[in-house]
């Protein structure tokens, strides 16, 4: 069993907290170090290794063994688009069930390192069916995977035809590696300033509400989204209208959009155990933006958070200083009112 009490402590409610607090990468640290950079960018949880490499991999094989060929995907026809759903639906019940049904059902590791020692709610009037994972579940794979499709088969097809720029890599290798490279930091950015629109209040009561209701996430919670939400969410592959690249990297971009929420950001615990190996999951800032609201839009690799004054590391005061901004928030309110 994980001994949890290595990595963090419980509060007097029986929630987790990780010693290690959330700080943004070595790169946009002053002063610079850097070996810490170098580490950071090529180190075992780096920037790279393990998890942009693996997910990098995966686009490789997607492309290459499970995607029909440029030539065929030149007009839309219903083959190759079913084909491309039926593939991202068992991507994402793999991902998303596998590790519900290790962490959430079997319950391998208890609640070490869970962050919320509760359950998912399994009898709650806030949720569709009056369960969160049923929920979770349906928004996921009835809104979620067709609409990461839909954008999926309009990036392929454009690539085909020429509305999006084709490089090849036998011409333009350096370049396409570096687009590999920065995909995962445009799509932070991306993340960023759309979540914070997401939070304007018209927009949050249309849609983002129905992803905050999962105040205790898991697996499935990631890509809990109303649709309105997922078509906004998916669409920084339409970057490809005026950067080129290969049909690899929106395979990339939207795979890694579609698989990371529920390993990084929703997963409800910090490290999960596999044999003796402890992983780390980088949940807590995601984790903290669902428990508190108003803070950490991104993840923390960038530190647009903290650049806007919305960054909470897990300290104590950063706890104090976002309950500041909630009790001002409310003031304003009251006197608008």
């Amino acid at each position: 069993m994980l001994d949890e009490n290595r990595f963090g402590i419980r509060d007097k409610r029986g929630n987790w907290k990780p010693f290690k607090l959330t700080e943004p990468a070595p790169i946009f640290q002053l002063p610079l170090n850097f070996t810490r950079i170098f580490k950071w960018i090529f180190g075992i949880y780096g920037y790279i290794f393990p998890w942009n490499f693996f997910y990098g991999v995966m686009a490789v094989i997607l492309w290459l063994y499970f995607t029909p060929s440029l030539s065929e995907m030149k007009n839309f026809h219903y083959n190759w688009i079913i084909y491309l759903l039926i593939r991202n639906l068992i991507i994402t019940v793999i991902v998303c069930g596998g590790l519900h049904l290790f962490l959430y059902i079997k319950k391998t590791q208890g609640i070490a390192t869970k962050y919320n020692s509760k359950w998912p709610e399994k009898n709650s009037k806030n949720f569709l069916f009056n369960n969160q994972t049923k929920e979770n579940i349906f928004w996921t794979l009835c809104s979620g995977v067709p609409i990461w499709t839909a954008y999926e088969v309009f990036a392929l097809w454009s690539f085909s035809n020429g509305y999006f720029i084709y490089y090849n890599w036998n011409t333009n290798p350096i370049y396409l590696a570096l687009i590999f490279l920065l995909i995962p930091l445009f799509r932070e950015l991306h993340f960023y300033f759309m979540h914070r629109l997401l939070h304007w209040p018209p927009l949050y009561n249309f849609c983002h509400y129905v992803h905050h209701k999962n105040i205790n996430p898991g697996p499935w919670s990631g890509m809990s989204m109303h649709w309105f939400e997922h078509i906004v969410y998916l669409s920084g592959v339409l970057i490809h209208f005026i950067i080129p690249a290969h049909p690899v990297h929106a395979i990339f971009q939207l795979f890694h959009a579609g698989v990371t929420p529920a390993f990084h950001g929703h997963l409800g615990f910090e490290k999960i155990q596999v044999g003796k190996i402890n992983i780390d999951t980088h949940t807590q800032p995601h984790y903290l933006h669902h428990k508190f609201f108003e803070c950490n839009y991104a993840d923390g690799g960038i530190p647009l958070d903290k650049y806007f004054g919305t960054f909470h590391d897990g300290s104590e005061e950063a706890q104090e200083r976002m309950m500041q901004r909630y009790k001002e928030r409310m003031k304003k309110m009251r006197n608008v009112v």
